[in-house]
C-alpha cells in the first residue's frame, strides 16, 4: 500500500480538513458509485478527482433500494449491480485504489443491510485494512449506531453522522454527541439531485449544527456548481458532489470518463 499507512482513519479525515483550514478553503467530497458506469472505472476515475482537487472522496456502495437518492444515483446503483459489483468488490477497489497510490480519505456511503449481511465487525475489518478511513451509512440512526461504530473505533475509522434541515435541535444534539470526521449535513428534504439554488434556510440549519458540536460540516444533496461550492463557503467547511458528477461520468465516451471527471472536479474546486 503506497498511500502513508501511519496516517489512516479518522486521522486521515481529521488532516484533511486541518489542511482546508490552513489554506483558508472549503473543501471538496466528490461521490463515485464503484462499478458505474463499468466495472473498474472507479479505480480510473477516482486518481483523477484526487488530481483535479477532491480533498475527500466518497465511493458509493450500490444498494438495491436507495432510499436516501434520487433518479441518477438510483440507476447507477442499478448498472452497477448488473454489473455484479458486491460489498466484498467495493473492498478490493478500496484497496487497488490505496495500491495505487491514492492518499486522499476515501469514505463509503452505502445502506445498512449489506453491512449486516457481511457482518459489521468483519465489514470494519475489511474496510480497514484496505484503506477505507470512515463509513456513511444514511439509514442508520444514531440510536441504533453503537454497534458499527464500536467496530469501526477499534480499526480507527469514522462513522460519519448524517441530519437534515427537518432535524429538530435534539435530534442534531444526538448525533452530534458521537460524530466522527465530519458532519454530513443534508441541504434539501428530499432525495439526491443536481439544483439549480441551494435552500435559502440552509445557513439557520447550519449554525444550529455548529452551536452543539466543533467537528467539521459537509454540505451535500443539490451541490452542482462552482457557485454553489462558493456560497458553501461562508457557513461550511466541505461540499459534497455527487448527482451532478454522474451525470458527467455517464455522458462521457468510456475512454473519456476519468478526464470528463477531473476536468468537472477542478471546475468545481476553482482550478479552472
Amino acid at each position: 500500500m503506497t498511500a502513508d499507512a501511519s496516517v489512516r482513519g479518522a486521522e486521515r479525515i481529521a488532516r484533511a480538513f486541518d489542511k482546508m483550514r490552513d489554506e483558508g478553503r472549503i473543501g471538496l467530497i466528490p461521490f463515485v458509485t464503484v462499478g458505474f458506469p463499468e466495472a473498474g472505472d472507479a479505480e480510473r476515475i477516482v486518481p483523477a478527482i484526487e488530481a483535479a482537487g477532491a480533498d475527500i472522496i466518497e465511493l458509493g456502495v450500490p444498494y438495491s433500494d436507495p432510499l436516501a437518492d434520487g433518479p441518477t444515483h438510483q440507476q447507477a446503483a442499478y448498472r452497477a449491480l448488473l454489473n455484479g459489483t458486491t460489498p466484498h468488490g467495493c473492498i478490493d477497489a478500496a484497496r487497488r485504489l490505496r495500491d495505487s497510490g491514492v492518499r486522499a480519505p476515501l469514505l463509503f456511503l452505502g445502506y445498512y443491510n449489506p453491512i449486516l449481511s457481511y457482518g459489521t465487525e468483519a465489514y470494519a475489518r475489511d474496510c480497514a485494512e484496505a484503506g477505507v478511513d470512515g463509513l456513511i451509512v444514511p439509514d442508520l440512526p444514531p440510536e441504533e449506531a453503537t454497534p458499527l461504530r464500536t467496530a469501526l473505533e477499534a480499526h480507527g475509522m469514522a462513522l460519519v453522522s448524517m441530519l437534515a434541515p427537518t432535524s429538530t435541535n435534539k435530534r442534531i444534539a444526538a448525533a452530534c454527541e458521537h460524530a466522527q470526521g465530519f458532519v454530513y449535513c443534508v441541504s434539501v428534504t428530499g432525495v439526491t439531485g443536481a439544483r439549480t439554488e441551494l435552500p435559502s434556510a440552509l445557513p439557520d440549519f447550519l449554525s444550529r449544527v455548529r452551536a452543539r458540536t466543533d467537528v467539521p460540516t459537509a454540505v451535500g444533496f443539490g451541490i452542482s456548481e462552482r457557485r454553489h461550492v462558493e456560497a458553501l463557503a461562508r457557513v461550511a467547511n466541505a461540499a459534497v458532489v455527487g448527482s451532478a458528477l454522474t451525470g458527467v461520468i455517464d455522458s462521457a465516451p468510456p475512454r473519456e470518463r476519468a478526464a470528463r471527471a477531473a476536468a468537472f472536479v477542478a471546475q468545481l474546486a476553482g482550478h479552472r
